[in-house]
């Protein structure tokens, strides 16, 4: 098992993917090599194989986090406008929630399709403006499973709920609380249903951090993104966090949102961005954990 613990990027490691693209903030990649980019000029940019760049979709505001269906069509949390879109490959969407128990979906941040094809969702808040909560620690963010065009909450009283990762063996949820500057993890019951949430790592990654997005990888390390202090960290499954990539100005990483897995052995590690104009990728030490739609 590699000790990721010991690894390190510099500047000259990464390479680019993708070019004019806008707040790439979320990606999800096919085996084919095909990528999705959330691209807030429509919904996604598609970047095929061989570069080739589609826009597609229509929806605007703030397209987030994306998760593929079985169906090969996409969820998409769209923290803009606070509805759950469902979006074809040609671009044909489709508001599926946009309030649960009546109450709008507020600051609707990132979407999860589990391996059992369960359809989850992270609101970060329902405070306004959003950066408040960002700021404030405020618990009104949750998470919900979406069954039959249903939201059900499950887990609340969270400050900025962020992205969400299950393990391979369905025994953990990985949850990132972007204002409370940690990664917490739920059990999952029987049912995979999450209960009281610890948390994983430390109390506090830094005092400036603002993790966003996470990945597993084969080994059960929680890959993590960090927009407030331009980083990328490592947590082993020990609980042992260490900082991989460090870019303190701000000029080179610019604020990264999300990690994915990409590549025929998945070991191309993308970094989406709030502002970048292109995807940052390097290789990584161990293979991640195949998305739903991968396996």
């Amino acid at each position: 098992m590699t000790d990721v613990l010991q690894f390190t990027l510099g500047r000259e490691d990464f390479r680019w993917i993708g070019q004019d693209l806008s707040r790439p903030e979320c990606v999800v990649a096919e085996r084919d090599g095909t990528l999705w980019v959330s691209d807030d000029r429509a919904a996604m940019t598609r970047i095929a194989a061989d570069g080739t760049q589609t826009l597609i979709g229509a929806m605007k505001a703030l397209p987030n986090g994306l998760a593929m269906a079985a169906d090969g069509s996409f969820y998409i949390a769209n923290i803009g406008d606070g509805r759950l879109w469902q979006v074809t490959r040609d671009g044909g969407e489709t508001v599926i929630l946009d309030a649960i128990d009546g109450q709008s979906l507020g600051s609707l941040n990132f979407s999860y399709v589990d391996a059992r094809g369960r359809l989850w969702i992270t609101v970060s808040t329902l405070t306004e403006p959003r950066v408040k909560a960002v700021n404030e620690a405020i618990p009104d963010g949750f998470i919900a499973l979406v069954e039959n065009g249903r939201g059900r909450i499950v887990l609340d009283g969270l400050c900025f709920t962020n992205e969400i990762r299950i393990d391979a063996a369905e025994r953990w949820m990985y949850i990132v609380e972007t204002a409370r500057a940690r990664i917490l993890r739920a059990p999952l019951d029987a049912n995979g249903m999450p209960g009281a949430p610890d948390v994983f790592g430390p109390e506090r990654l830094a005092e400036d951090a603002k993790p966003d997005g996470c990945a597993l990888d084969a080994d059960g390390n929680l890959w993590v993104t960090d927009v407030g202090g331009h980083r990328i960290w490592v947590i082993n499954p020990e609980g042992k966090a260490h900082i991989v990539f460090a870019d303190p100005s701000g000029e080179f990483l610019t604020r990264p949102a999300s990690i994915t897995f990409a590549g025929p052995d998945l070991r191309t590690a993308l970094i989406g961005s709030l502002v970048l104009k292109r995807l940052a990728a390097f290789d990584a030490p161990v293979p991640g954990a195949p998305m739903s739609h991968w396996r």
